[in-house]
């Protein structure tokens, strides 16, 4: 009897190891049949900063599974294919590297190449392909996207002032002449609601003449023809051929990229101050040309990061003193790469570089000459030299 109750319990425990093992092999089948995937979906080119807008939208994208900090191979139709690619909600990748972003205001998701070339000409791409995602590792890029991860609101009563919510100031770095050379968000595009405050600001300050980053006639056109549209002191300004519209991308590696900031210069030193120099937010394409004019006028290093660390204060009330991981990590990651790019090296110390020399260099090999770099100069510091 003992017997056979031992030999019955041996067969149940190898039916239920079994069932176990049937069980478990249809979980990780079920697992791998459910794990997010995108098909085909239609893609569009975005020229402004380059890349490739995948037609879904954020929201959508996230609902089948997808987080922040995913790796992801994405694949187009053509059979261009991007493998291990991190998907963030902002731009945190190395410069010159891919990644599937979800910007907050994009319509849909998109593949790009951060501060490179334009992904939809890389990849050779054409209207009426389209683009399909597949899951490679869950979490993969968190650390990276918890890092960068951060936000602004649009609403005035969230910041201490005027001055603060419009990221407006007067640039005082190296031998720059006091109140000469001003930053701030956009006067003109009032997507964040700040368009109305800059003006009024730029208009106190007694600003002459405004370097626009972010646009081109077209789009000036429609802001000031937008129901609403409230800078009227832009618009005088405007309509005395005093706004000079670059319309730079990011690409601040790029010929066209110097070559248009060349041009903005060149412009510069042929009228007269007080500046404004803005894009959109007053952050990356204006820290790049302030960074620029900085370091022209005999600005340091620490300088250049105080400077353009105010606008993360503004912002996102990240400080040196509040928040010293990030400040640090978009010190290092942000600017210091557009530092190294005017220095002609990557690897460079950005700390330990003769900035005023470089940027003389790299004016230079944009084309600008040597008489209306001197001009530029000597406009921004009232002949003080550098």
């Amino acid at each position: 009897m003992k017997k056979d109750f031992v030999k019955t319990t041996r067969v149940s425990l190898s039916v239920y190891a079994l069932c176990v093992a049937v069980l478990l092999c249809g979980c990780v089948a079920e697992h791998e049949d459910t794990a997010p995937t995108m098909a085909d979906r239609a893609i569009l080119h975005e020229p402004e900063f380059g890349g490739v807008y995948i037609q879904m939208t954020i929201e959508d994208f996230n609902a089948l599974g997808f987080q922040y900090g995913d790796s992801l191979n994405v694949s187009f139709s053509n059979g261009y294919t991007l493998e291990d690619l991190p998907y963030y909600n902002g731009y945190y990748t190395a410069n010159g590297e891919p990644l599937l972003i979800a910007y907050p205001g994009y319509d849909y998701i998109k593949a790009a190449i951060n501060n490179g070339d334009d992904l939809w000409n890389v990849a050779g791409l054409q209207e009426g392909m389209t683009g399909s995602i597949t899951l490679v590792e869950k979490g993969k890029y968190l650390d990276i996207q918890n890092a960068r991860d951060i936000h602004y609101t649009d609403a005035r009563e969230d910041y201490e002032s005027d001055i603060v919510f419009a990221n407006f100031r007067a640039i005082r770095a190296g031998n720059i002449e006091e109140d000469m050379l001003y930053r701030s968000a956009s006067p003109c595009d009032n997507q964040h609601n700040r368009a109305p405050y800059v003006d009024a600001l730029m208009e106190e300050a007694g600003v002459s003449n405004i370097l626009n980053l972010a646009d081109n006639e077209e789009k000036l056109q429609n802001y000031i023809s937008a129901e609403g549209f409230d800078s009227p002191y832009f618009l005088s300004l405007y309509e005395a051929g005093q706004v000079t519209p670059l319309a730079l991308n990011m690409n601040f590696g790029s010929e066209e990229f110097q070559g248009k900031v060349v041009s903005g210069l060149s412009a510069m030193a042929e009228t007269e101050g007080p500046w404004l120099v803005h894009c959109t937010e007053g952050k990356d394409r204006t820290g790049f040309v302030c960074m620029l004019l900085e370091a022209l006028c005999g600005a340091g290093y620490e300088e250049i990061v105080s400077d353009y660390m105010i606008t993360y204060a503004n912002y996102y009330g990240i400080t040196k003193k509040s928040d010293p991981n990030r400040y640090d990590v978009i010190v290092k990651n942000v600017l210091d790469p557009m530092i190294c790019c005017v220095i002609g090296d990557e690897n460079a110390d950005p700390a330990a570089a003769d900035l005023s020399t470089c940027t003389e260099r790299y004016l230079e090999d944009a084309g600008m000459s040597r008489e209306t770099i001197a001009a530029l100069k000597a406009a921004l510091t009232g002949g003080k030299g550098s």
